[in-house]
């Protein structure tokens, strides 16, 4: 059996999701005119479709569109093809995050990986985690102002010291690992 290209892989990481495959696509450029974080994009949402139909697979990993997308499914709701063009941009996220493929300096990547180790630690989110990911590039006086939030937070009682655990933690990883390939996560 041949190995799938990266546009049949895009095409199954999108096979549950609703709408129309990305060959529908008709490069009409709704997506790329509604999209409100385009000017933060190196390639316009209309543009990756037809990267990924090209089957240009690294110029697409290089890209930060993905990353940038809002999600504020404009693209999806106009599109006129009926493409989840949104569920197009968390399947290049999931895909390179999967093959460890994605800009140096990036916030997203960082942040998605810490928020998979955390929930499959106990089963929640805990913010003063997922912070870290994120808070040593914006700056030290930002970092100093969100350590002072967070500990008046921990002191008022509004956000505990140690996450709390779910019950059946190994049942709630194993439905995970179905959906995430948790290669080195867990």
């Amino acid at each position: 059996m041949a190995k799938p290209s990266f546009r049949e892989e895009v095409g199954n990481l999108l096979y549950a999701a609703k709408g129309s495959p990305l060959n529908a696509c008709i490069q009409c450029g709704t997506c790329s005119g509604t999209c409100p974080a385009v000017e933060y994009m190196d390639h316009t949402p209309r543009r990756m479709i037809g990267m990924i139909l090209a089957d240009m697979k690294d110029e697409v990993l290089a890209s930060n569109t993905f990353w940038f997308c809002a999600s504020c499914f404009h693209c999806t709701v106009r599109c006129p093809s009926d493409i989840d063009i949104a569920e197009t941009m968390y399947a290049l996220k999931r895909y390179s995050i999967w093959k460890h493929v994605h800009q140096k300096g990036l916030v997203g990547p960082t942040f998605s990986e810490t928020f998979v180790k955390t929930i499959l630690r106990s089963g929640r989110s805990y913010e003063p985690v997922l912070a870290t990911s994120y808070l040593f590039s914006s700056g030290v006086k930002e970092l100093i102002q969100e350590a002072s939030m967070a500990t008046g937070l921990m002191l008022k009682g509004r956000l505990p010291v140690l996450p709390p655990k779910i019950k059946r933690l190994e049942n709630f990883k194993r439905m995970v690992s179905k959906v995430i390939p948790l290669g080195g996560l867990s």
